[in-house]
């Protein structure tokens, strides 16, 4: 089977080693542009807003609020890997952040065992959507989205359009209010998940056979199952894992709201999705990959924070992640274009005498 990092238009060693220093760095740009646009902009606020921007408060605030679009983000590329999408990492936040406080509010189940229940259920909604795009053969994008929607009513059902409130443990809340002290700035423990999350999730893309045989899927299902890949047990253990990671961030999510509405959670999957999308056009373009969602998380994150320093009006957010998302989405299917025409080799030309009849 032909190796999948051939997939990705990021350059090869030999490559570049018959290139000039200039010409080496402009065939690198692809591939380390969005990183490198994040620190201009990051320069960018900080020249322009001096007292506000470049500050440890303004940092944390930054690694605080993303955090949980970044879990939902990873939880997101995970399908987008094996060519599938998953849009109940929006619809299903809104039910988990609702269940886990539910279950220690109203039926005074302990935290710990609230939280592994939630995840638990938010990975069977994972198996019945991989059960439904794979067995039943339904659109991953029509079934998430019928999947998301029953999540939803169930949540306005078990709230009855009401909060949920009460009190909660300390502990549970403190899986969102403990710090990592640095020298530099106290590290809020979600961004703490989101490092370890996306380290797991590189180490299994890139450095063990499961990530292989997922982008080999995404790549060509046939193709695929042809050499072998049981296309079917990984493609429903993508939703699974995209599951647990939705219901882990809606624990999260609960911790740090103490109250659950219904009308909490849908404003996560837009930048969640501009985030896997935004990160297929860099580290790999061409190419889901993890590191690429969290630099595309984090651009997202910059830009809203510095132009909301600068004054910006309260539609600015939703307006920038639109836009982003189609730049996003045109970027990779640009990458997605140019990779298929390098990878085709053009159709050798006719003998002078023709083909023999």
């Amino acid at each position: 089977m032909q190796s999948i990092k051939s997939n990705a238009l990021e350059p090869t060693a030999p490559e570049l080693a018959a290139l000039s220093p200039w010409q080496a760095l402009l065939r690198r740009l692809p591939v380390y542009g969005l990183p490198l646009l994040t620190i201009l902009l990051i320069i960018f606020f900080s020249v322009l807003l001096p007292d506000t921007f470049p500050t440890a408060l303004n940092a944390r605030s930054i690694l605080a609020d993303k955090a949980i679009v970044a879990m939902l983000a990873l939880a997101a590329t995970l399908p987008m890997m094996a060519g599938r999408i998953d849009l109940t990492v929006g619809f299903g936040i809104v039910m988990w952040h609702i269940l886990v406080l539910s279950l220690q509010v109203k039926y005074g189940i302990p935290w710990p065992l609230a939280i592994v229940l939630t995840i638990a259920c938010a990975a069977f909604v994972g198996f019945c959507n991989g059960l439904l795009v794979e067995v039943a053969q339904v659109d991953a994008f029509v079934a998430t989205l019928g999947t998301g929607t029953i999540l939803y009513a169930l949540a306005l059902w078990h709230t009855e359009g009401r909060q949920i409130i009460g009190t909660l443990p300390p502990a549970f809340i403190a899986i969102n209010t403990l710090s990592l002290p640095t020298p530099w700035v106290s590290i809020p423990i979600p961004a703490i998940y989101v490092l370890v999350l996306a380290i797991v999730l590189w180490v299994m893309s890139e450095r063990l056979p499961i990530g292989r045989y997922i982008y080999a899927i995404g790549a060509n299902e046939k193709a695929a199952a042809l050499n072998g890949i049981p296309v079917r047990r990984y493609v429903i253990g993508v939703f699974v894992c995209s599951g647990i990671l939705c219901g882990l961030a809606g624990c999260v999510l609960g911790a740090k709201l103490r109250i659950g509405q219904a009308n909490v959670g849908l404003d996560f999957l837009l930048p969640a999705l501009v985030g896997a999308f935004l990160g297929s056009t860099t580290i790999k373009p061409g190419r889901v990959n993890v590191w690429g969602t969290i630099f595309g998380i984090l651009i997202l994150a910059v830009g809203i924070s510095g132009i909301q320093l600068l004054g910006g009006a309260f539609f600015v957010e939703p307006l920038f992640n639109g836009v982003t998302l189609v730049v996003a989405i045109a970027l990779a299917a640009f990458a997605q274009r140019r990779r298929t025409a390098v990878k085709t080799p053009a159709a050798p030309a006719p003998s002078p005498g023709g083909a023999a009849s």
